[in-house]
C-alpha cells in the first residue's frame, strides 16, 4: 500500500537548511494500523504531511522514495496530487473543531466533499452522507446531519471528521492524534471505529499518537521516531514488549501503569530538566511566604446552573444543571484526582472554585475561610492569590506578545510581593531554575519553547503567586509520555516541598493513579464515587467507575517496566 524509503524532508531558512526527517523507511499494508510514536518534534506530523502532500512552505522532500501502490507520489503534478488527496489518501486531524467549517452544516460539508471526488447528484450525495453517519455510529443521522459542528460533542465531531475522511473510499488514512483531547469513553468509541474500518474496508491507517496505551491496544505495527529518524520499527508486541533501542526503552519506562502506583517516573537521560533544584532563592522565598502551611478545601452542596437553549420566543429557556449538590473535601497537603468524561462538569467545578463561575447554591471553604462566589470575589480577595490554576494548553494561557520575564513578573507586582525591579528579575530567574528551566528563558517569547517547557513556565507563574491550593486542569493531556513524566515528577516534587494542596483534573486514569492520594468520579454534574485512590482502583463500587477503568487503554503487564 504505502512504501517509504530513505525519505528526507528539509526546511530552508536564512540560517541554512533544517532537516526535519531523514533516512525514514516505512511500509504499511492494506487494512493495517501502523502506529507512529515519539516525542514532540520527532517528525511524526511532518512525515504524515509529506505523504499527503501538505508540507508547509518552504519545506520540501529532499530525497527518497514515496509511493502509494503503483503511484510514485513524488512525480505528481499539483493537479494530480490534489486529485489523490482526499480520493486515495485522507487525513484525520487532532482538533475536529478547527477541521470543520463552523458556518456550514454537517450535511453541506459532507455533500461538498463527496461531490468533489465523484460525479453524483445532490440527492445521491445526501443519501451517501446519511449512510456514512449511520455507519460511524451517529444516531438519527437523517436529522442530525442538519446540525452545525458546535451542536455536536467533541467525540461526535471527531466521528464527523472520520466520515469526511472515508466518504471517498480512500486506501490510506493518516490519523494525527485523533483521540488526544477525548475522554476514555469517547476515545474507546473512536478507536473501535478505526479498528472496524481497517478490518471491514481494508483501509490502511497511519496512526500518529503519543499515547503508548492506544498503540498497544490497536496498532498492528509500530514505528518509533526521534529527532527526525526512525529508532525502531516492527510488530507491536515486539517493539513495545521487548524494545531493543534505548530510546524506546526509555519511552516505555515513562508510561504510567494503570494497575499499580510507582514512586517516580523514569525519563530519558537527555530529556531535559531532571526535576526541582533545591536550596535556591525561589525555594526560600516560597517557604518564607508560609506555603508550607497546609490548607484544605471543602465544597458543600455546590450547584452550578446555566441558561439552556431557547425553544420558544415566548418561553424562558430552561436552566441546565452543570453541577448538582457536589460535596467534596480535599485534605490539606494532599492531591485530589477528579475524573469523568467530557461534559461531566470537571472544568466547571474548577472555575467555580477559582471564582470564574458563580454557583447557584452551596458553600466553598478554603481552610476556615468561606470563598465568595463568582463576581462577589473581588480582584484583591485573598483567595485570588491563594488559589491558582495550571491550564491544559499553556500556549493559550501565556500572553504570546510578552516575554517570559514580563509574564512571570506580573504576579509579583500585582500582589505587592516585591517592589524592587531588579529583585523581581532575580526571583523570576530563580523560579525558572526551580522548575527546571534555564534563566535565559526570561528574554524569550512563549512560541520559542516546546509544550513541556511552556507548561513548566505556567507552573512557575502559578507558584509566583505563593498559592496554597493549586488546580491542575488536564496539565499533561497534550504532552508526549516522556515530557508528561517530567511534568508529573515536577508537580510531585513541588507538592512535597511546599505542602501544596492540589486538585488534579484528568481523563487519564493511569496518570491520576500515580498522582492522587484521593479521587472523585464525576458524571453529569454528580459525584458518582469518592475515596482513596487505591481503594477506588482496587475495589470500584460505582458501575460508571468500573466502566471507565475497563475502557482505559493499557499495555499487557508483561510489556510494562517494573517501575
Amino acid at each position: 500500500m504505502l512504501v517509504i524509503k530513505d525519505l528526507a524532508v528539509k526546511f530552508p531558512s536564512r540560517f541554512g537548511e533544517f532537516t526535519a526527517i531523514e533516512d525514514v523507511d516505512m511500509t504499511i499494508k492494506p487494512g493495517e494500523i501502523h502506529g507512529l510514536v515519539g516525542e514532540s518534534g520527532a517528525g511524526k506530523s511532518t512525515l504524515g504531511a509529506a505523504v499527503i502532500g501538505l508540507l508547509s512552505s518552504p519545506g520540501y522532500i529532499a530525497n527518497g522514495e514515496l509511493s502509494l501502490g503503483n503511484t510514485n507520489l513524488r512525480n505528481l503534478t499539483p493537479d494530480q496530487a490534489h486529485e489523490i488527496r482526499g480520493d486515495r489518501i485522507s487525513m484525520i486531524f487532532q482538533d475536529p473543531q478547527t477541521s470543520l467549517n463552523p458556518l456550514m452544516t454537517i450535511e453541506d460539508q459532507l455533500i461538498e466533499t463527496i461531490q468533489a471526488h465523484s460525479n453524483v447528484s445532490d440527492s445521491a450525495a445526501r443519501k451517501r452522507a446519511i449512510d456514512l453517519l449511520e455507519e460511524i455510529g451517529i444516531k438519527n443521522a437523517a436529522e442530525r446531519i442538519k446540525a452545525y459542528p458546535h451542536q455536536f460533542s467533541g467525540g461526535m465531531r471527531q466521528r464527523v471528521v472520520i466520515a469526511l475522511a472515508i466518504c471517498t473510499d480512500p486506501e490510506l488514512i493518516i490519523a494525527d492524534e485523533p483521540t488526544t483531547a477525548l475522554d476514555v469513553a469517547v476515545q474507546s468509541q473512536v478507536l473501535d471505529l478505526i479498528r472496524r474500518l481497517a478490518r471491514d474496508r481494508r483501509i490502511a491507517f497511519m496512526l500518529i499518537t503519543h499515547d503508548i496505551g492506544v498503540i498497544a491496544q490497536i496498532a498492528d505495527r509500530v514505528t518509533v521516531m526521534r529527532k527526525g529518524k526512525v529508532m525502531e520499527t516492527g510488530d507491536t508486541p515486539q517493539v513495545l514488549g521487548a524494545p531493543t533501542h534505548p530510546y524506546t526503552q526509555a519511552l516505555m519506562d515513562a508510561v504510567p501503569p494503570l494497575d499499580r502506583r510507582i514512586a517516580r517516573f523514569r525519563v530519558p537521560e537527555d530529556a531535559g530538566a531532571a526535576g526541582v533544584v533545591t536550596g535556591n532563592t525561589a525555594e526560600k522565598w516560597l517557604l518564607e511566604g508560609q506555603q508550607h502551611v497546609l490548607t484544605g478545601l471543602t465544597l458543600q452542596d455546590i450547584c452550578v446552573r446555566f441558561a439552556g437553549p431557547r425553544t420558544s420566543l415566548f418561553r424562558k429557556p430552561e436552566p441546565y444543571a452543570a453541577l448538582r449538590d457536589v460535596n467534596l473535601e480535599v485534605r490539606p497537603g494532599s492531591i485530589m484526582g477528579l475524573v469523568g468524561e467530557s461534559g461531566s462538569g470537571k472544568s466547571t467545578l474548577a472555575k467555580a472554585i477559582t471564582g470564574l463561575n458563580t454557583p447557584s447554591s452551596g458553600v466553598m471553604r478554603l481552610g476556615d475561610e468561606i470563598l465568595p462566589a463568582g463576581k462577589a470575589r473581588s480582584r484583591h480577595h485573598s483567595s485570588r492569590q491563594l488559589v491558582q490554576m495550571v491550564f491544559q494548553d499553556p500556549y493559550s494561557s501565556l500572553n504570546s506578545r510578552h516575554r517570559i520575564g514580563a509574564i512571570l513578573t506580573e504576579p509579583l507586582w500585582f500582589y505587592g510581593f516585591v517592589q524592587d525591579a531588579r529583585e523581581r528579575a532575580r526571583l523570576v530567574a530563580a523560579m525558572l531554575e526551580l522548575v527546571g528551566m534555564a534563566p535565559d528563558a526570561i528574554d524569550k517569547y512563549p512560541h520559542q519553547f516546546s509544550g513541556g517547557q511552556r507548561q513548566r513556565i505556567a507552573v512557575a507563574r502559578a507558584l509566583l503567586a505563593r498559592p496554597r491550593f493549586l488546580i491542575c486542569d488536564e496539565p499533561t493531556s497534550a504532552l508526549d509520555v516522556s515530557i508528561q513524566a517530567e511534568i508529573l515528577n515536577l508537580l510531585k516534587d513541588l507538592q512535597s516541598m511546599f505542602g501544596l494542596t492540589i486538585l488534579f483534573i484528568s481523563h487519564n486514569l493511569a496518570v491520576v493513579r500515580q498522582m492522587a492520594d484521593d479521587m472523585a468520579v464525576l458524571r453529569n454534574g454528580v459525584i458518582e464515587e469518592r475515596g482513596t485512590t487505591e481503594d477506588l482502583f482496587a475495589r470500584p463500587k460505582a458501575k460508571y467507575t468500573q466502566k471507565l477503568l475497563s475502557l482505559t487503554p493499557v499495555m499487557p503487564r508483561e510489556w510494562q517496566s517494573v517501575g
